[in-house]
């Protein structure tokens, strides 16, 4: 059965960047490369200390670039971004363009005594361990094959070992994904390897993105640069990595939980000690050190760039307060006893000097960003408002690792305001406003029409104010879509703002919405991989197909059905009504009108794929009761959404 096909129900549907042709893209306008000589003069000195960083300790990459799929397809290409070189182009900001000069970097790496790690094979880092007796791997990236190479490079380099644990840092797809590529379900049912997790990682790992998932692959696809092809013009990766790889999304439950800052493991005869920071990058996650090796992992709470304090692929806000006391706790902790520090992406920071000024600026940022936004906030600041005002302090900002590859203060700063008052700046114009097609129909008339707007929004990316001519223009392309004018005249405001952008995630976002304006959007949605989809708890998938429920549609005043899920000893129950669909675990209290009884890839083959009833039975799934009245019910559930309009109505 096609179940991969049920697409946006889980935090590891992201989206890697493709390698067809990028179309339409422009030159740097006379605006944008002045803009970029005025950003570089501003820069830090570039120094050698992430050069060296990011290269020391290479051992060896793998000879064959290219690493494919079992069809034979490429999943991943190292040498994607070997472009990266010298000077930057007047297309990249020479910020981001420095970045991936060391981000680009691939292959294994010795950061300690016993300690290594395999970067650029995937949007993250797999950290090696070596054991008494074999391979302790601490991340093993997002898909099985890209962790299947990774994992041959280490014993090919270092001498065959067979893999004793895998140790999951938190619950994100790009850090567990591949776990299959590097153990087998057999040995850990058979306690050869050892999975290792925070406290509450399969259930956020499952459940993060359920109901919003495919909206958030869909503005995933945004974020991650999907359709980009790496190039002076296009996709300049993604920050805290280049792409990610777009193999066979896998998950394997872990054995062992952590609960707590301070436990300890001994694993395979080596000590490990664990820091809990859930909450703060991610909803359930761990730090760990490495004391025989005095080598502290930060995870994903301290990298090369500031983070998100809300992805712009949408999640919960993060609590950016907690982040900066978690850091300031391992400041304090770890750094006094660590000689190297890593992480889950980028490079490592050698040395307990260089590692405590790292991770006190890594803090020093999240904390400033919070307190600050906060102080205005509590001045009556909007958000917007915030955003204009909140920016790097120039201290802060001659470490590099504090610039926003990744997040922005603009954006973060918002993200605070939104943690803490919501959404509503409590003017009440904006409180119940026009939507967006209805408002722009009206501004445009309000301006004197769209000969009007089009003229002052080349005035406006004349002067190089792209910000006003891109709202001018969305106004426009929402008011009249079929102006193709407004579209092409839109897609070279994003674009430039796009070669403007520091960060790597706002670029992509930028040029993506330029690409999607001039070429449309594309109709290819990700897919979801059996393991992910099994991972998902019954009641958390019934409440998914509840909100696709279209009650106008239904017909019928109540309707109860009783699901026997064979293979799982597990009973649920739907009641629908003439304006809900409830969905819990357990026997009804009253008669069933339906009884279906089967797998639960069945279940979801009909309430997620909509095949037909008939089908469905026909794999056997044993239907009791009103197969009319189940059939209105099927009926009244919208598809699965797949991908749709962002940059136009």
């Amino acid at each position: 059965m096609r179940i991969a096909m049920l697409c946006g129900l889980l935090t590891g549907a992201l989206l890697a960047a493709t390698t067809a042709a990028q179309e339409g893209a422009k030159p740097a306008s006379p605006a944008t490369i002045e803009a970029l000589r005025a950003a570089a003069a501003e820069l830090p000195p570039d120094g050698t200390r992430d050069a060296d960083f990011a290269t020391r300790g290479f051992l060896a990459t793998r000879v064959d670039p290219v690493i494919r799929d079992a069809k034979g397809d490429p999943v991943w290409d190292l040498d994607a971004y070997a472009f990266v070189d010298g000077d930057a182009p007047p297309t990249v900001h020479p910020s981001l363009w420095r970045h991936m000069r060391y981000l680009k970097r691939h292959g294994l790496f010795e950061v300690a005594e016993g300690v290594w790690q395999v970067r650029g094979f995937d949007l993250s880092n797999m950290t090696v361990v070596r054991g008494k007796t074999g391979w302790i791997l601490i991340d093993p990236l997002t898909a099985q094959e890209v962790a299947a190479a990774a994992l041959e490079l280490v014993n090919e380099t270092l001498g065959e070992r067979p893999v004793s644990a895998v140790i999951y840092s938190h619950s994100h797809a790009d850090h567990f994904g591949g776990v299959r590529g590097v153990a087998s379900e057999a040995d850990v049912v058979s306690g050869k390897v050892a999975i290792i997790a925070p406290e509450h990682f399969m259930e956020e790992a499952a459940s993060e993105n359920v109901m919003a998932g495919s909206a958030m692959q869909r503005r995933a696809s945004f974020q991650f640069g999907a359709g980009l092809m790496p190039g002076n013009s296009g996709q300049m990766g993604s920050g805290i990595g280049s792409a990610v790889s777009r193999g066979t999304i896998t998950l394997l439950a872990p054995t062992d939980t952590i609960t707590h800052t301070g436990e300890m493991r001994t694993i395979d005869g080596v000590d490990l000690e664990f820091q809990i920071v859930s909450g703060s990058e991610a909803p359930s996650e761990l730090n760990v050190y490495v004391a025989p090796a005095r080598t502290f992992l930060t995870a994903e709470i301290a990298t090369c760039t500031l983070h998100n304090i809300l992805t712009p692929r949408g999640a919960k806000v993060r609590d950016a307060r907690a982040w900066a006391q978690y850091l300031d706790e391992a400041v304090q902790r770890f750094t006094p006893k660590s000689d190297v520090i890593i992480s889950s992406h980028c490079w490592p920071h050698f040395g307990k000097e260089e590692g405590a000024s790292w991770l006190t600026a890594q803090r020093d940022n999240y904390r400033f960003l919070h307190d600050q936004t906060v102080r205005l906030m509590n001045q009556g600041a909007t958000m917007a408002e915030i955003a204009e005002t909140v920016d790097l302090p120039p201290q802060l900002g001659q470490d590099w690792s504090t610039h926003g590859y990744y997040g922005t203060y603009s954006h973060n700063s918002k993200a605070i305001y939104q943690y803490y008052l919501g959404w509503y700046d409590a003017v009440p114009a904006n409180l119940h406003a026009h939507p967006p097609v209805a408002r722009a129909q009206r501004i445009i008339d309000a301006m004197g029409g769209a000969d009007r707007v089009i003229a002052l929004a080349h005035n406006a990316m004349a002067s190089g104010d792209y910000r006003w001519s891109s709202d001018l223009l969305q106004q426009l392309v929402f008011a009249a879509p079929d102006s193709t004018e407004a579209a092409s005249l839109l897609a070279d405001s994003y674009e430039q703002q796009g070669y403007q952008s520091e960060s790597a995630i706002w670029r992509n976002q930028f040029l993506v919405a330029a690409s999607e304006l001039r070429n449309g959007r594309p109709d290819s949605f990700a897919t979801q991989s059996p393991d992910m989809i099994a991972a998902v708890p019954t009641d958390l998938l019934l409440d998914s197909a509840a909100t696709r429920f279209d009650p106008g549609r239904f017909g019928r005043k109540l309707l109860t059905v009783q699901l026997n899920l064979t293979g799982r000893g597990e009973t649920a129950v739907i009641e629908a009504n003439g304006n809900v669909m409830i969905g819990r675990i357990g026997e009804t209290a009253r008669a069933p009108d339906i009884t279906l009884t089967g797998p639960r890839q069945l279940m979801l083959g009909l309430f997620f794929l909509k095949l037909p009833l008939a089908q469905m039975q026909a794999a056997g799934l044993k239907v009791e009761g009103d197969a009319a009245a189940m059939q209105a019910l099927l009926d009244a559930l919208d598809p699965v959404p797949g991908a749709f309009d962002i940059v136009k109505p």
